[in-house]
């Protein structure tokens, strides 16, 4: 399995059962009636999922974190590990991670490269290397090549940010196992699916993606994902 950091298993699997504050997209009614128009599963697909749709926890530096603590590992083991991590500081928080102990973070179940990758993530937050405060300004592709010279985070989970924290309608993560496997089984009935040929079927997507892709994932498990 490839570290989650630079393309990870499929979204699917990072579907979590703790409850967390959530914030709704305000496109979602118009893009799906846009999706039900444009494309044919679409149609087949959306009002499978009634009134469920994309949710954020609202947390930017919480969101990168629990993408580090899950990376390579399943998605029980990966909430057992964050429980125990969160509840070291007082608060997540990167002046807080910063406080900890790298021997307190072992024994949380942390690898001691993630220990590396949560304080370099920590630092950058900390310090003001990332611009959080600007980002509803500034393109994807900005924001992903930012969160990318971060230690432990890669193009996939940058776009994983973009989709669950920034709720961005047009993002095609390419890189996701899990779309790549639902557009196999419900555009060429479970025939091997390039990227080439992910990119064609999403053409009658755009400008909501993001949506399309949430669709995709759900239609391989009932589950909400969420991030």
């Amino acid at each position: 399995m490839k570290t989650l950091a630079k393309t990870g298993p499929s979204s699917v699997e990072l579907a979590e059962s703790d409850s967390a504050p959530t914030t709704l997209p305000d496109y979602w009614t118009e893009a799906c009636k846009h999706l039900v128009k444009k494309d044919r599963v679409m149609k087949r697909l959306i009002p499978q999922f009634g009134q469920a749709c994309l949710q954020s926890r609202g947390d930017a530096f919480v969101t990168l974190a629990r993408s580090i603590v899950g990376q390579q590992i399943s998605v029980k083991a990966a909430q057992s590990v964050w429980n125990r991590f969160a509840a070291l500081p007082a608060h997540v928080t990167p002046a807080h991670v910063l406080k900890l102990k790298v021997d307190d973070m072992r024994a949380a179940g942390l690898s001691a490269r993630k220990v590396e990758y949560l304080v370099d993530l920590s630092i950058h937050f900390d310090a003001g290397m990332v611009h959080e405060t600007h980002w509803e300004s500034m393109d994807d592709e900005t924001i992903i090549a930012e969160l990318v010279a971060i230690r432990g985070i890669g193009r996939w989970t940058a776009e994983m940010f973009l989709i669950f924290h920034l709720m961005r309608p047009n993002v095609l993560p390419l890189d996701d196992v899990g779309l790549i496997n639902g557009i196999s089984k419900n555009y060429f009935s479970g025939e091997s699916v390039s990227r080439s040929d992910a990119r064609e079927v999403a053409g009658a997507w755009a400008p909501y993606c993001t949506v399309a892709t949430w669709s995709i994932w759900r239609s391989l498990d009932p589950l909400p994902v969420e991030y």
